[in-house]
C-alpha cells in the first residue's frame, strides 16, 4: 500500500500526509481520523469509512480507484503454467494479436470463463455484433451496459453494423467525434465532446455535464443542462430531434456508461483470455480454477465446459494432487489435475503438509499420511469424502471413509494399508449416491452428470436436452430442465429475469417475463433442479426459451440420494 501511495503521489505530485491507523495507510490532507470516523474492517489489519464517494468529494479528500481483477491473477497464472509444462514465455503484450480464429470462438459465444464476456447478456451480443477486430471487442465491453441500452443506442449501432440502417452525420465536426462508433455515442468521452463540438459547451461546462450524469438518476442535476445542449445545438444549425436524441442518450449514460479508455483496457483482458481460452484451454482452465471465486461460473462449470472441449480433468488425489490444480501430460497435450483446494473442508495447513509429506518419500497408507503430514480428522474426512484417499485404499470413498474415521495419533488403523479382520465391507455407492458426494465434498463431478441419471424419468415428462433445444424451430412448444447455473435481473432488462439451466448436454438460456416470475416466485426462486414450458426464440445463433411456466423439480434428485440442497 505504500508503495502504490509512493507512486500516485509521484504521478499526481499531490501533497499527502501519510498517517497509519491499525496497520493501514491513509491518504488525506491531515490526519484521516480528525475528518472522519474509522472503523476496523472484518479483514485483518484493514480499516473503513462508511461515508460514500460524494461524501469524500465534498470534503475534498483524494479518492483513487483500487479495482482489482481476478482475471490478472488467472492470466498470470496461466502465462506461469504454460512456461513450466511447455516451455513458452508469454506475457500481455506478446499474445499473438488479431487472430481470427480467436474472434470466430467469440462470435460463436463460445465464453465460459473469458473475462467480461461471459454473462448471459454479452453471450446473446456476440453472435449479433461478430467482433473482427480488437477495437470491436471495446465496442462490446462497453455497448452491454445499462447506459448504451437505456440511451437506445444498441440496436441502432447493429443496424448500422450489418448494413440496414444508413449511417448520417449532421455536421463534419459531428462525424469526427461519432464516425468510429457508426453516428451513435456509445463512450461517455463522446458524449463530452458533442457538447462542446454541437453545443458550445467550454471544456468546464462539459465536465459539469460529465459529473451530473453520473448523479441525476440519485438527485436530479441534469434539466438546466437539456435547454442549454438543445438551445446551442439549434444556434449552431442542428436539428431539434437530433439535439432531443443525444439528450435522451446522455441521460441514458446516468445509468451507467462507460469512458472509451477503460473500455480498451477491459478489451485487452478480453482478448487475452480469449487467446488462452482458445489455443491454450488446459492451462487456461487450470488458472481459472485456482483463481477462484471470481467470474460468472463456478468450477463445475468451468470443468463441464473444458470436458466438452476435449480437455481431460483428473480427479484429486492425495498420492499426486498439489494444493492448487496442476497440468499433467497426456498424449501430447495435457490434462487437469484438480487440487485439494477443491476440497471441502480441507485446510490449507493439511494441505501444505501432506505435500511435504510426499516429496519426502511417497505415501503408503492412511496411517502414514496422517502421521506425516499431521492432519487431523477433519481433514482425513474431508479427504476420504471427496474420494482423495482411493490410491491409499482397498476399495470406494465409504471404505476410506471408514478408514479414516478409525484414525487416533499415534494408533495405526490397519497397519501397511490393508483390512483388519471384522471390518464392515461397505456396500458400493451407485452413481447417484458417486454424483451426490462428488458435488458435496468437490462442487463438481467427473462422474455421470446428475441430469444423465435423471433422464429416463425427465423423458416420459417430454423434457428435452438442451442440445435437442437447439434443433427445434423458432415458436416451438417446448419443456426443459435443468440444475440452475444463474439467476440474473439486470436493471436494464425492465424485470425480466434471466435463468441459465444446465443438463447433461450444454446450457440453455430461459426469459422469464415478469408476470410469470411474480405468479411462481417461490419456484423461481427456490428450485435447484427448475423446469420450464416456453418458446423459442432465436436471432441467428442467439437462442432463448421464453418461459411460459416453471416447475419446481428439485425432489427428484432425492432419487439419486436422499438430499439434494448440495447441488446447488
Amino acid at each position: 500500500m505504500a508503495q502504490a501511495l509512493q507512486i500516485i503521489e509521484e504521478l499526481m505530485g499531490f501533497p499527502r500526509h501519510l498517517s497509519q491507523h491499525s496497520g493501514g495507510f491513509v491518504l488525506s490532507h491531515e490526519p484521516l481520523c480528525d475528518l472522519v470516523p474509522i472503523e476496523n474492517a472484518a479483514m485483518a489489519e484493514r480499516t473503513v469509512i462508511q461515508w460514500d464517494k460524494n461524501d469524500i468529494d465534498a470534503l475534498g479528500l483524494l479518492k483513487v480507484d483500487c479495482l482489482a481483477l481476478g482475471m490478472l491473477s488467472a492470466i498470470h497464472k496461466s502465462f506461469d503454467l504454460i512456461r513450466k509444462y511447455r516451455n513458452r514465455t508469454l506475457t500481455m503484450a506478446s499474445v499473438p494479436t488479431e487472430d481470427q480464429a480467436v474472434y470466430r470462438m467469440i462470435s460463436k459465444a463460445d465464453t465460459i470463463g473469458v473475462f467480461q464476456i461471459e454473462s448471459r447478456a454479452q453471450m446473446a451480443m456476440l453472435p449479433r455484433l461478430r467482433p473482427q477486430c480488437f477495437y470491436d471487442l471495446v465496442i462490446e465491453v462497453a455497448i452491454v451496459r445499462p447506459g448504451p441500452i437505456q440511451g437506445d443506442m444498441v440496436h441502432p449501432y447493429l443496424k448500422r453494423r450489418r448494413g440496414e440502417e444508413a449511417v448520417a452525420y449532421p455536421s463534419k465536426d459531428v462525424r469526427r467525434v461519432l464516425e468510429r462508433t457508426l453516428g451513435v455515442p456509445i463512450f461517455q468521452e463522446q458524449v463530452i465532446q458533442l457538447a462542446m463540438i454541437a453545443a458550445g459547451f467550454t471544456p468546464g461546462e462539459a465536465d459539469g455535464l460529465r459529473r451530473s450524469m453520473a448523479a441525476w438518476r440519485r438527485r436530479g442535476g441534469l434539466q438546466h443542462y437539456e435547454e442549454k445542449l438543445v438551445s446551442g445545438m439549434r444556434n449552431r444549425g442542428y436539428d431539434e430531434i437530433f439535439a432531443r436524441q443525444i439528450y435522451h442518450q446522455i441521460l441514458g449514460f446516468g445509468e451507467y456508461g462507460f469512458p472509451e479508455s477503460h473500455a480498451a483496457s477491459f478489451a485487452l483482458l478480453v482478448y487475452v483470455s480469449a487467446w488462452l481460452k482458445h489455443h491454450e484451454p488446459a492451462a487456461f482452465t487450470c488458472a481459472l480454477l485456482n483463481s477462484q471465486p471470481m467470474g460468472f461460473y463456478a468450477p463445475s462449470q468451468l470443468t463441464q465446459d473444458a470436458r466438452r472441449h476435449g480437455i481431460e480433468i483428473r480427479p484429486a488425489d492425495v498420492t499426486v494432487s498439489n494444493w492448487d490444480c496442476t497440468l499433467e501430460l497426456v498424449d501430447g497435450g495435457h490434462a487437469i489435475r484438480l487440487g485439494l483446494r477443491l476440497v471441502k473442508g480441507f485446510s490449507r495447513n493439511g494441505g501444505e503438509g501432506l505435500t511435504a509429506a510426499r516429496i519426502q518419500r511417497p505415501l503408503r497408507d492412511i496411517d502414514d499420511l496422517a502421521h506425516r503430514a499431521q492432519l487431523n480428522q477433519a481433514d482425513l474426512q474431508a479427504l476420504a469424502a471427496a474420494g482423495a484417499l482411493k490410491s491409499l485404499v482397498r476399495g470406494h470413498r465409504r471404505q476410506a471413509a471408514w478408514n479414516a474415521a478409525g484414525y487416533q495419533p499415534g494408533m495405526p488403523i490397519f497397519g501397511s494399508g490393508q483390512t483388519a479382520e471384522g471390518t464392515p465391507m461397505l456396500r458400493t455407492p451407485n452413481k447417484g449416491e458417486e454424483t451426490y458426494a462428488d458435488y458435496a465434498s468437490m462442487g463438481l463431478t467427473l462422474g455421470t452428470h446428475p441430469l444423465a441419471l435423471l433422464r429416463p424419468q425427465l423423458f416420459k415428462l417430454r423434457i428435452i436436452t438442451s442440445v435437442e433445444v437447439y434443433q427445434c424451430i423458432p415458436g416451438t412448444m417446448v419443456q426443459v430442465a435443468g440444475l440452475v447455473v444463474t439467476r440474473q435481473r439486470p436493471s436494464s432488462a425492465k424485470q425480466v429475469t434471466f435463468v441459465t439451466l444446465e443438463d447433461e448436454t450444454g446450457s440453455i438460456n430461459l426469459i422469464i417475463w415478469k408476470k410469470v416470475a411474480e405468479n411462481q416466485q417461490q419456484t423461481l426462486a427456490g428450485a435447484t433442479l427448475l423446469g420450464a414450458l416456453g418458446v423459442i426464440q432465436r436471432e441467428g445463433e442467439v437462442l432463448h426459451l421464453v418461459a411460459k411456466r416453471l416447475f419446481d423439480y428439485t425432489a427428484m434428485l432425492g432419487n439419486l440420494t436422499t438430499r439434494s440442497r448440495d447441488f446447488r
